[in-house]
């Protein structure tokens, strides 16, 4: 199971709020201002043209999700493959639109490779001073309500991430003995009536209450004993044992509450991803049009039937939505069972075994985009009846019906494609569809994009 930690940071204050802050906002900040410094410094005018560029560029590199503690083999690896997306990304659109002659090539050629060496250095040197700032401060120490797989997931994050300036001294718990477990590191200080006086006569600076929500009349009862402390309290409830998707925090006329499953296209992100959807839709069914002609022509010849099939899928929301495809079988199944294709699998023509192993028999998909009913990049519309048959096999599976179904996925680029002709396969599939919920952002469609053109050039021994 894959537990986001990032989710119960995020109901933490002080230097957590820091931390997420610094490491959203600094390559976006850092790229806008050397576009600023290098054009200011060869004698240019940041008007028009540059404040495009530094918009785009910002887009792109919001929000920052580089550690703050890599590696730096690794850092020098991430840093190189994210640039070098965005800056062929930003060169492609600019050589379409004519748009790139509207820029001095001295402050590109200098900025493309400024970036990538100042990103290198900021991350090597800002959390030296981050780490003196808490040293200065002072480590916040913490303790833990519960002895519960939050609470131990939590110390250890404390522990192995001296950035976040908390130091857990100890655990309550009322249980005892081998209904523990193993014992954490930190050790435990006594049971829940013990810890308002812990607390009062310890300098302690946060409570972290990790018991599970059924014991809310004993939370309630300890809320009430610390009242006369005035040490920070923060609730890691147990839902973040499930598997997270888009989880935050809001408020419905300040009632709190906690959003557990919904969808990343939210309010402005949603207008993000159709506007993103429509303006590459028509740029690349423009360049992509005589290729679109020339494998109709081929299907058509290449044996009896109609150039584009038609079939039921699952859309947004679980609405059935009907996808194109430039038929790769000679037959047209789309009852209530379909096989999936399989290798040398007798249904499909040879050119459809091309166009399958290619993903070009996807291409009519575009359409489908425009029409609103999918999106460029999400999970992967299966057919009716595979649907039925996994929602009752694998759970959360009908979770990736939250958004728009894709062209292509992380599942696609990632190696989960082609026939899942088991259930632990298609099971790793799912996962990758919730990630990519989980993880959202325009860089990570634009990565999946550019992906995506690398599998069609070398083709896919997975497709059938």
């Amino acid at each position: 199971m894959i537990t986001d930690l990032g989710n119960q940071q995020s109901l933490m204050r002080g230097q957590l709020s820091l931390l997420s802050f610094v490491r959203m906002t600094l390559d976006p900040l850092l790229t806008v201002l050397l576009l600023v410094v290098i054009t200011l410094f060869h004698g240019g005018e940041f008007d028009g043209p540059e404040l495009v560029l530094a918009l785009i560029a910002f887009s792109l590199t919001f929000p920052g999700n580089l550690p703050l503690t890599p590696n730096a083999k690794g850092l020098v690896r991430e840093i190189l493959l994210s640039w070098g997306l965005i800056v062929l990304i930003l060169l492609f659109f600019g050589y379409a639109t004519k748009y790139l002659s509207a820029y001095d090539p001295r402050i590109l050629q200098t900025w493309v490779i400024a970036v990538p060496i100042a990103q290198y250095a900021a991350h090597r040197i800002v959390p030296y001073f981050i780490q003196r700032v808490l040293q200065a401060e002072g480590f916040r120490r913490a303790v833990i309500v519960g002895v519960t797989e939050p609470g131990r997931k939590l110390a250890a994050e404390f522990a192995s991430r001296e950035l976040l300036g908390v130091k857990v001294i100890g655990f309550f718990d009322d249980r005892v003995g081998h209904r523990l477990g193993d014992i954490p590191d930190a050790g435990i200080k006594g049971g829940l009536a013990d810890l308002a006086a812990y607390v009062k006569s310890n300098r302690v600076d946060a409570i972290y209450i990790a018991l599970p929500m059924a014991s809310q009349p004993r939370i309630l009862k300890l809320l009430d004993e610390l009242r006369d402390t005035t040490a920070s309290i923060y609730f890691v409830p147990d839902i973040f044992l499930y598997d997270l998707i888009q989880a935050r925090m809001d408020d419905v006329s300040g009632i709190p509450v906690v959003a557990v499953c919904e969808s990343p296209f939210y309010g402005v992100n949603g207008l993000v991803k159709r506007l993103e959807d429509i303006v590459l839709s028509v740029v690349i069914l423009l360049l992509i049009s005589p290729l679109l002609i020339a494998i109709a022509i081929g299907v058509k010849l290449s044996s009896t039937g109609p150039v584009i099939f038609r079939q039921r899928r699952y859309g947004l929301d679980g609405e059935e939505i009907v996808v194109y495809k430039f038929r790769s079988m000679r037959v047209m199944e789309d009852d209530g069972y379909v096989p999936q294709a399989r290798k040398e699998d007798p249904r499909v023509t040879p050119l459809g075994a091309f166009l399958r192993r290619t993903s070009l028999d996807e291409l009519p998909q575009f359409l489908n985009v425009l029409q609103g009913r999918m999106s460029i990049v999400g999970p992967r519309p299966h057919a009716v009846a595979h649907n039925e048959t996994y929602r009752k096999l694998i759970k959360g599976y009908m979770v990736r019906h939250k958004v728009k179904p894709g062209i292509t996925g992380l599942a696609q680029v990632s190696g989960a494609r082609g026939e899942t002709d088991t259930l632990e396969k298609m099971e790793a599939r799912i996962e990758f569809d919730l990630a990519y919920l989980r993880n959202w952002s325009l860089r990570l469609d634009l990565e999946i994009i550019a992906r995506t053109a690398l599998v069609v050039v070398r083709g896919d021994k997975n497709a059938y």
